[in-house]
């Protein structure tokens, strides 16, 4: 995929956007001012996530890939070898670890039909990473002109790929960890089995594949919050008035 056209004007596109006397059809004067009031904390806070995001990309790079791992295409069950997943001049790989099977202990519904839906409920995908990975499957196409990205998941390639024909995952690269160790190195798995809904970034260099970062906030809140910044559910509910009402019950559609 190539680059088409040039670059837009920020500096004009800026011109077009800056209006410091905006307001909405209605509003009162006590609205207004708490809205200028909560735009501040806005900037605050855009400030503060252009700080952590330039603290992250500073990080040094982390430990060598443990092993040249070996998985199993969802789309046609071939091997795939973990050095592989680095495209010609695309040195950043994001690895989503999806929970399929999910949490012993969910109790939302399972899939609606398909393959799927003949398994047990405890073998079947999480609906939470469902709704993250059709995330993803919009954003695919987009992100491949700058990064490698993959989802990855511990149930048989057959099922992964039958899933992703039901969900009409296209533009996801999706293997099957089921022979491997992988999630159990990189946390994506409990001692015990239980599959997790992990990123992991490595970068390639002159001395090898490296782990960069991983959404380890998952382990210091004990929630999934760590994964807004690519399940964007959440961004839309934190606009409304209710919020993000009970999370663990959603969502907790039959897909």
């Amino acid at each position: 995929m190539a680059l088409k056209g040039g670059p837009r004007d920020m500096n004009k596109w800026s011109e077009v956007l800056l209006d410091q006397d905006v307001q909405f059809p209605g509003e009162s004067s006590e609205y207004r001012l708490a809205r200028k009031q909560l735009l501040e904390a806005e900037e605050k806070l855009r400030q503060v996530n252009e700080q952590v995001a330039a603290q992250r990309r500073a990080l040094p790079s982390g430990g060598l890939l443990a092993e040249d791992y070996v998985f199993e295409s969802a789309a046609d069950g071939s091997e795939v070898r973990f050095s592989e997943l680095f495209a010609p001049g695309k040195d950043t790989l994001v690895i989503y670890n999806m929970m399929f099977p999910r949490w012993a202990e969910d109790p939302r519904a399972g899939a609606l039909d398909g393959q799927t839906a003949l398994l047990p409920l405890v073998e079947q995908p999480c609906p939470s990473c469902t709704s993250v990975v059709d995330g993803l499957e919009g954003a695919a196409f987009h992100l491949a002109e700058r990064i490698n990205l993959v989802v990855i998941a511990k149930t048989d390639a057959a099922r992964l790929g039958a899933y992703a024909r039901e969900r009409q995952w296209r533009d996801l690269r999706l293997l099957s960890s089921k022979n491997n160790t992988f999630n159990r190195d990189y946390h994506a798995e409990t001692a015990d089995g239980v599959q997790l809904p992990i990123l992991n970034v490595f970068s390639r260099g002159e001395d090898g594949i490296r782990h960069r970062w991983a959404s380890e906030q998952i382990f210091a809140r004990g929630d999934s919050t760590a994964m807004d910044p690519i399940w964007p559910i959440w961004g839309a509910l934190d606009l409304t008035p209710d919020g993000r009402g009970e999370a663990a019950a959603y969502p907790s559609l039959q897909y």
